[in-house]
């Protein structure tokens, strides 16, 4: 790929101080120091009704522009909280709007944010979801335990989006924080690096060493 990648962020989490959202511009600002530009889409800020089959896009509030914005993008990084051992409401509905237009041999990067510790289900879920609609998922993912206890305020923050968003939490573990800057890397990485090979051509076993 040539020129400057587009990545965008979708934050499948509408609480005020998310920590999904915190995580998901640590690794989009690390996807812009990749060279990639980076927009955050914060689900709270769409007039997003429940997916209705029956009802075209044009009538359902932001969905229009909504999925304007993936179909448009050059990769993903889908975020989400884990409500019950799976992605939240907000997310399954931003996701029952899109299909093989928005995500056709898109590379997606997937990050999950647990006030406990379960993540794996989750993100198992969003892959398999995700490949449904033929999306490039990258091995590499991010599964965020415990979230009350990984993130701490700042009094400046500590960079802003190339779309205003402001990184305004850092991550207490050092550790954590390269993972979730590692899969905005990668995103980049394998948008500059294509192609992917077609998603009907993928076996099931090549997921299989991804991280938690």
């Amino acid at each position: 790929m040539q020129g400057t990648p587009s990545v965008v962020g979708v934050s499948g989490s509408l609480r005020d101080g998310s920590y999904t959202r915190a995580a998901l511009t640590h690794a989009l600002a690390a996807a812009e120091d990749a060279g990639a530009s980076a927009e955050l889409i914060d689900l709270r800020e769409y007039d997003l009704p429940l997916f209705d089959p029956d009802v075209d896009d044009e009538d359902a509030g932001d969905a229009v522009e909504l999925k304007r914005k993936v179909r448009e993008a050059d990769g993903v990084l889908l975020g989400s909280p884990v409500y019950h051992g799976s992605y939240s409401s907000a997310f399954r509905n931003f996701h029952d709007y899109c299909s093989f237009d928005e995500y056709e041999d898109t590379v997606v990067g997937l990050l999950v944010v647990a006030g406990g510790g379960t993540i794996a289900s989750t993100l198992d879920h969003m892959r398999v979801t995700v490949r449904g609609v033929h999306g490039w998922v990258l091995p590499h993912q991010v599964g965020i335990r415990n979230a009350y206890q990984q993130f701490e305020s700042v009094d400046e923050p500590l960079a802003t989006l190339s779309d205003g968003t402001p990184v305004d939490r850092q991550f207490v573990d050092d550790d954590l924080r390269e993972r979730t800057e590692k899969l905005g890397r990668k995103l980049v990485e394998n948008l500059r690096t294509g192609p992917h090979p077609p998603a009907s051509e993928w076996t099931a076993g090549e997921d299989s060493a991804a991280d938690d």
